[in-house]
């Protein structure tokens, strides 16, 4: 075994990014665990549930019987320490639904709007990130790129769309004319998942007032969705974007309609680099539609 002594700064990164992407959170607990108590309280626990099997013995003549022996006392049970208190994973139902749908209507700006999502705890999804992705850039430019749940990058920055997905995004959006500051990049759900695991119903509908606060807020004139995920969500339709890619559809948020148009995320290009014609095809489509916005 290779002590982590041997191995270079460079080489000791790497091995942090490789455990990290394959979905481990940590390595040590926050908090000391007596693991020797769990097993003496487990054992403890198990034994007081147990009826107490009682002895068959047969009474020796009275010839033979030994004399009363002095009564022992029974050897006292070792006292298991308290466990360490852990918070039980909140798990969403539509009472947290309805509290995110408070905190998310509640919010009068974007910077509101972070504050409450921050200070949000009724998602398990919360538990288990390191970062609560929220907006980053500028709604000033009134276009607005969202993603689908943060990277293992995206957790480990605190920004969206972090590391190689976001070298590339930006490039993408540099050969269009937009910059990283002048637009909005944003996810569907701020926390990303254990292991980077598909997001269950519940905790998409506890997360969806949040992101769509954020649209109503920062009033973009047209939406960029990116991946399979994201067109899905907002189009409301069971297809993979390559049937929902490059075509404009309208998007209701808070009683306003926004023109949308989903492509392939930048993690599809990087797996699949010939997909990138497609989606370069449809960076050109978005940008006509903006410019024509623009000039009106």
């Amino acid at each position: 075994m290779i002590s982590a002594n041997d191995l270079t700064s460079a080489e000791l990164a790497a091995l942090l990014h490789f455990h990290a992407d394959a979905g481990v959170e940590w390595l040590l607990e926050e908090e000391a665990v007596d693991r020797f108590a769990e097993f003496a309280a487990m054992k403890a626990a198990r034994q007081g549930t147990r009826p107490a099997a009682q002895p068959r013995a047969e009474t020796p003549p009275p010839a033979t019987r030994p004399a009363a022996q002095p009564e022992r006392r029974q050897a006292a049970q070792p006292v298991a320490a308290p466990m360490s208190p852990r918070s039980a994973p909140a798990i969403p139902d539509e009472q947290a639904v309805e509290q995110a749908r408070f905190a998310a209507e509640s919010a009068r700006s974007l910077n509101e709007l972070k504050t409450a999502l921050e200070a949000f705890n009724s998602c398990n999804l919360k538990n288990s990130a390191r970062s609560t992705i929220f907006a980053s850039g500028s709604a000033e430019g009134r276009v607005m790129v969202i993603g689908p749940m943060p990277s293992a990058d995206d957790d480990r920055e605190g920004l969206p769309f972090a590391g190689r997905i976001g070298q590339l995004l930006d490039k993408m959006l540099g050969a269009i004319g937009l910059q990283r500051d002048g637009i909005l990049l944003t996810n569907v759900i701020p926390w990303r998942p254990p292991g980077n695991r598909a997001p269950s119903a519940p905790e998409v509908e506890i997360c969806r007032p949040f992101i769509e606060r954020q649209i109503a807020l920062a009033e973009p004139k047209a939406l960029l969705l990116l991946g399979n995920f994201t067109a899905r969500h907002f189009f409301e339709s069971n297809e993979t974007i390559h049937g929902l890619r490059g075509q404009w559809r309208e998007v209701t948020i808070a009683g306003r309609t926004i023109p949308a148009i989903a492509s392939l995320h930048p993690q599809e290009l990087l797996t699949a680099p010939i997909n990138k014609r497609l989606a370069w095809n449809d960076l050109l489509t978005f940008k006509s539609r903006i410019d024509a916005g623009d000039s009106d």
